[in-house]
């Protein structure tokens, strides 16, 4: 007993002589462990459902739009785009943005399979979110126990098998929290190299620029309340300005890059269109319309009468949109400091714009991560148990109704 009780004084001692980074990137280690064994657990159920050998990890790791980035990494975009029988555009490789899959054509290049390569560095990306968002949560004000508590939310959470997958997400949410960080720091010019880049690993230039905008308010209004301890000189309003206006020139790029490359001034929406025929058929991107549709699709899927559908998935719109205020009007969000509330407010202004949704839905709501933060208010650790177990318990979840490709399986993560 006392050898063990030794041990584990042993054991805290070194954790506390640990910098900040080396506890951030431990955690993160530990949380990959248990994430790989539950992918591998099901590349098991995957190979039994489709009567083969279980496929190896890199190659479950390819799963879904992971092939469409090793088709893009390997060959490019096209140049025409693919249309069925009666003209409609079909899903295409211009759904998805350049950085990651030209990352990995490099190594391509040298002989580096691009199955193993995605995945390592969506995991240096994911240490590098991990790492950063510590420092988020610092700089709002936590203490290093809260923010390290933030860290294993994130590195434990449903979506965490993205960290480890061959998707962007992992890369584009390192960008965003970089991103994030200098505006908080009120780094606005040096934010910009980051912003572009990360709109073009990821759909996100467009939320930005409505962040740096709900943003560039709040500091006018600030300022003009008699703030004065927090003046807005007009070489930062410049650089609001500035980061705000390349943010939205860059979430406008990939869709000029594609209709260039094509010919067609509408190829990247209607690449993005094609992804939702299977649900609605074909139509025009109509903003604020998808979520109220999308829902209505899923009502009449689970027997719901269309007179009724309708009208609930309008209600249903509104009530999640009231529920997202209530969280960040809350106590425990209010600890995240004003530009991280208005950045999640600007992406589900994002989302309730352009998106329709699907079995992707979860992946895309990654960028809200900081609001993880305000669960890591409450010092319980009851509840802190509790939070994490239930993060490992839906990532098996996500992993099965998601990732697992079966026979016949029309939904993708």
């Amino acid at each position: 007993m006392a050898d063990g009780r030794g041990l584990t004084l042993t054991a805290r001692v070194r954790w506390r002589l640990l910098p900040w980074w080396g506890r951030v990137l431990l955690v993160y280690g530990a949380s990959r462990v248990v994430t790989t064994v539950l992918m591998l657990a099901f590349a098991s159920v995957q190979g039994r459902a489709n009567g083969v050998a279980a496929p190896d990890y890199p190659t479950f790791a390819t799963n879904w739009d992971g092939e469409w980035y090793r088709w893009i990494a390997a060959a490019g975009y096209p140049s025409d785009l693919p249309v069925d029988d009666a003209g409609h555009v079909t899903q295409n490789a211009w759904a998805f943005m350049p950085v990651y899959p030209g990352i990995l054509a490099v190594f391509m290049r040298v002989g580096i399979p691009f199955e193993w390569m995605g995945v390592l560095v969506s995991l240096a990306a994911g240490a590098a979110a991990s790492l950063v968002f510590y420092l988020l949560m610092r700089e709002n004000g936590f203490a290093a126990s809260a923010a390290l508590f933030s860290v294993v939310l994130l590195v434990t959470g449903p979506l965490s098998p993205l960290f480890q997958v061959n998707y962007a997400e992992s890369l584009g949410l390192a960008l965003l929290l970089v991103a994030l960080l200098l505006v908080i720091r009120r780094r606005l010019l040096l934010a910009i190299p980051v912003i572009a880049v990360m709109s073009l690993t990821r759909p996100s230039g467009l939320a930005f620029a409505c962040f740096l905008l709900l943003y560039l308010v709040w500091r006018i209004v600030r300022a003009r309340r008699g703030r004065v301890t927090d003046p807005l000189t007009g070489r930062e309003f410049a650089s609001i300005v500035a980061a705000g206006l390349a943010s939205f020139v860059a979430g406008l790029a990939w869709p000029v890059i594609a209709w260039w490359s094509t010919g067609s001034p509408s190829a990247y929406f209607d690449t993005e269109l094609a992804w939702r025929t299977g649900y609605v058929g074909y139509g025009h991107l109509v903003p604020f319309e998808g979520w109220a549709e999308g829902i209505g699709f899923w009502l009449r899927f689970v027997g719901v009468p269309e007179p009724i559908s309708g009208p609930l998935g309008v209600a249903s719109v509104i009530v999640a949109v009231v529920l997202a205020a209530a969280f960040l009007l809350s106590p425990w969000a209010r600890r995240l400091g004003v530009e991280l509330r208005l950045w999640m407010a600007s992406y589900v202004i994002y989302l309730l714009a352009v998106f329709f949704p699907q079995s992707s839905t979860w992946r895309l709501l990654l960028p809200l991560v900081p609001g993880l933060g305000a669960l890591a208010v409450p010092r319980s650790r009851a509840f802190r148990i509790v939070l994490v177990v239930l993060g490992v318990l839906l990532q098996a979840w996500w992993i099965y109704a998601c990732w697992v490709r079966a026979p016949g399986d029309w939904s993708p993560p």
